[in-house]
């Protein structure tokens, strides 16, 4: 496979947050008067981004949502963000090997703040340029929107067939059909589970781990 560019989701991918993003979303409910939602079934609310996050889990807990929500989930979550969060297994490895095969970026609908101190605290921001990390609060519509992946792949000089996007959920194969780009998706990922098999191409590659973008 004959690449140019690795652009790489950021939760569920290049790191496992699960557990900061549970909790802050469960100390939000629970100040509410709700009871906690496990921890599995916060993940599958992730991906749409912090606000369809907080209104899928108000919906779950079953209690109203709160004027400023979206406000005290974020605050709650800057709070907590690097307690538990580590890169996947290898990941460090695996992008110094990348970086020196093609260019590296994330595309991600986190907000941008956030990402780059996880990317920052994590020791991880090395090998991504500030210009090619992507949040979802930026200039570009969210994923599924291609707008975003279509840019990295410009910024890079690379075609979409050149490009890759690495991530673990429906929403990044979706992005990825939208922009023509190639898609790996990340079976170790907590949003893995939103992906249809019956919808993957025989092009479309899915991997267990991290290492093994190492022989694609």
């Amino acid at each position: 496979m004959s690449l140019d560019l690795f652009v790489f989701d950021l939760d569920g991918t290049l790191v496992d947050s699960l557990r900061d993003i549970a909790d802050a979303a469960n100390a939000l409910l629970v100040s509410c008067g709700a009871a906690p939602i496990a921890e599995d079934a916060i993940g599958a609310m992730v991906g749409d981004g912090a606000a369809q996050l907080i209104a899928r889990a108000f919906k779950a807990g079953g209690v109203e949502r709160p004027p400023h929500a979206l406000e005290r989930y974020l605050a709650c979550y800057d709070a907590l963000l690097l307690n538990h969060t580590r890169p996947y297994e290898g990941i460090p490895e695996v992008l110094e090997a990348l970086g020196r095969r093609a260019a590296l970026a994330v595309l991600t609908n986190k907000p941008l703040a956030p990402t780059r101190r996880i990317l920052d605290g994590l020791g991880l921001a090395r090998f991504f340029p500030a210009d090619a990390v992507i949040g979802g609060d930026g200039p570009f519509p969210r994923k599924p929107d291609s707008a975003a992946l279509l840019h990295l792949a410009a910024r890079a000089q690379a075609t979409p067939a050149s490009t890759l996007m690495i991530g673990d959920s429906a929403i990044d194969w979706r992005t990825a059909r939208a922009a023509g780009t190639r898609v790996c998706l990340a079976r170790y990922g907590f949003g893995f589970g939103s992906v249809r098999l019956h919808d993957l191409s025989p092009e479309d590659r899915v991997i267990a781990a991290p290492s093994e973008l190492l022989s694609l």
